[in-house]
This record gives structure tokens, C-alpha cells and sequence, in this order.
């Protein structure tokens, strides 16, 4: 045996899959409309400003569907002054390798891992939230090989902090077609971030799934500010005025195009305080009225909402309650969206 590994089966390849269960006319409609609009943001050429709000894992069909459905009344109501893009994340990565690894894995948490199963899932999920709500939605980039299981869904990507350094998911988001944010890394250097941008940005030929490719260079790789953890465990924002005008700082001395933030209020920002999120939400809000460099940098806000207060654990009974990290509930996340059109 040369591996410790038992290779199960084998899954259905990206277009396999897509062939098999594949987006209707209304899904390409809605994305080539919605797709433009969001790169314009990052161009410069939209004031409008970005939420990419929503549950922290997509646990379950029913509840997300009724969450992106709620959302999208909003949207309608906000449509002037925000674009909101709902949070969508199949894939959920764990700090020691233990837990719920979100929908692709399980699409049952409460059963064994399905890869299969959860792939479906994914897809299914994704079609229904645009066809029920309008709106294409995000997703995150955690395992590069599984992008283009939805490519042809999401509007937008994120790679997390954990996933930031790593060369496939630089390589991959550099031919990811739509806007991809890359978090600073979860002990807050900034210049690792930075280089994941310029890897970004630039055009490269990689191994992916088993073929040589050719990568265009994404023009709309992105800063994502989330905070980080200091070397005693201590989380730590990067939020601030400061941390901001640091950022800006750093877009000046590169090549970089489209410079942009987008500013996470959840996670080390937070201190995983999710209650926090409001004030920091009007506290970025303020530094961009504060600074035009600070304006024209940060586009958006992440925020982690979900139907109910707080988290449960796996098996705990609340439908729309997060089963990983604790989100805002809907009443508070309503009214923090209008709270922000109005200080737009």
C-alpha cells in the first residue's frame, strides 16, 4: 500500500454533473445581469455597496431557502444604494479537522459524510436560492478541485484565512471568472494577503484536475479584512480608521487593479461576538464618510446572519439557527441592512 487512504468511488467530474442537473435559461439571465453589476462595484463604476450576508454554513436546504427568500424583499427595498449577494457556503473549514464540514460533505449533518450526495446538494441548493429569490449567491473557495462544481452558479468567491497562502487557491482564483476576496491570514499579515492578490490578479499555467490550464488573471481578486489571533490566542480587529488607511496604503504601492476591501464583521473582527457585528458595520461606514482613500477602498461588508440568534449544536431541534459559528438572527440583520442604506 503506498497511500493510507481507500479510494471509495469515483465522482462525476464538474461537467458531468452540471450536464446532469444543469442551470435553466432563468439562472443564466439573472447571473449575466447580476455579474456585471458586481464587477462594476469593484471597477469604480457603481456606488453601490456590497452585502455578502448570510448563514455562516448552509446546514440545511429548507432554512436557507427561506432566509435568500426573506433577503431578497430587502434587496428590493435597498436596490438603489446595496447589492446584496447571499452568503451560500457549502464548504465549512475547521481550525483542527474535527466537526461539520458543511453541505458538500453531509448533506445531512446529523448522518455520515456523502461526497456525492452533497455535490448534488450543493448544485440544487445554489439553482433554488437564484430562482426563488433572484439573486446568485456566494460561495467559498475551500477546496480549489471543487470550484467548477458551481462555477457556472456563484457571483462570487471567497478564500478564507486558513486557505490564503496556498498556491492552488491563488492559481484558481486567478481564472475564477467572477470576483474573488482573499482574507488576510488568521495571524493578520497583511503582506501574505497582498501577495495572494497579485497571484490573483496574474495569468499562470497549473495543474488542475488532471489537465494543464491556462489562467486569465482576475481582475477583481480583492482584500477581504476579517482580523486575526495574536500569537497568545487573542483575537484582534483589523477594522479601524487605522487598519484601513494601512490597507489603502499598501493598494498604492503595487500594480495592483481595482483596489478593494471588503471588511468582515464577523470572525476575529468580532472576537466571534456576534452582536458586535452592527457596530462594526457602522463603524466602517463611518471611516469611509471620514476619508475619501477609505471610501473609494472599502465595497462592502461581510456579514454573518442566519434566521435565529446565536448557534446550537448539531442535532439541536432550532430550524434556522447556525450549527457552527453563532449569527445574528433575522429581525436584527433586517433592520441592520436598512440601517445601512440610510447611512449610505
Amino acid at each position: 500500500m503506498d497511500m493510507a487512504m481507500k479510494f471509495y468511488r469515483k465522482l462525476p467530474v464538474p461537467k458531468e454533473l452540471k450536464e446532469r442537473f444543469p442551470a435553466d435559461e432563468r439562472i443564466h439571465k439573472i447571473k449575466a445581469e447580476r455579474d456585471p453589476e458586481i464587477r462594476a462595484v469593484f471597477e469604480g463604476k457603481s456606488d453601490k455597496f456590497l452585502l455578502i450576508i448570510g448563514p455562516c454554513s448552509a446546514d440545511r436546504e429548507d432554512a436557507v431557502l427561506e432566509y435568500v427568500t426573506r433577503l431578497s424583499k430587502v434587496q428590493e427595498k435597498v436596490k438603489d444604494k446595496i447589492m446584496i449577494i447571499p452568503r451560500i457556503y457549502t464548504n465549512k473549514p475547521r481550525t483542527t479537522g474535527g466537526g461539520y464540514k458543511g453541505l458538500i460533505h453531509q448533506p445531512n449533518p446529523e448522518k455520515k459524510p456523502d461526497m456525492l450526495a452533497g455535490l448534488i446538494a450543493t448544485r440544487k441548493l445554489h439553482q433554488r436560492a437564484i430562482l426563488e429569490s433572484g439573486m446568485t449567491c456566494a460561495d467559498e473557495m475551500l477546496y480549489p478541485e471543487n470550484q467548477r462544481y458551481v462555477s457556472d452558479l456563484v457571483s462570487y468567491v471567497a478564500v478564507g484565512a486558513r486557505s490564503v497562502e496556498d498556491q492552488q487557491h491563488r492559481l484558481t482564483a486567478s481564472g475564477a471568472g467572477v470576483p474573488v476576496g482573499l482574507k488576510n491570514p488568521t495571524g493578520g499579515e497583511l503582506s501574505v494577503m497582498m501577495n495572494s492578490i497579485t497571484a490573483s490578479q496574474g495569468c499562470h499555467t497549473f495543474l488542475y484536475r488532471g489537465w494543464e490550464v491556462q489562467s486569465l488573471g482576475n481582475p477583481h481578486a480583492h482584500a477581504i479584512l476579517r482580523g486575526y489571533v495574536d500569537k497568545d490566542g487573542k483575537s484582534c480587529a483589523n477594522y479601524h480608521y487605522e487598519d484601513l488607511m494601512q490597507l489603502y496604503e499598501l493598494y498604492q504601492e503595487t500594480d495592483l487593479v481595482n483596489p478593494a476591501v471588503i471588511v468582515d464583521t464577523n470572525h476575529a473582527n468580532s472576537g466571534k461576538r456576534y452582536l458586535e457585528q452592527g457596530r462594526i458595520a457602522k463603524e466602517v461606514l463611518h471611516s469611509a464618510r471620514l476619508s475619501s482613500e477609505i471610501h473609494g477602498l472599502v465595497k462592502g461588508l461581510m456579514i454573518e446572519s442566519y434566521l435565529e440568534d446565536g448557534n446550537q449544536p448539531i442535532g439541536g431541534g432550532c430550524y434556522g439557527q447556525s450549527i457552527t459559528d453563532p449569527c445574528l438572527g433575522w429581525e436584527k440583520s433586517e433592520r441592520l441592512i436598512y440601517e445601512i442604506a440610510e447611512l449610505l
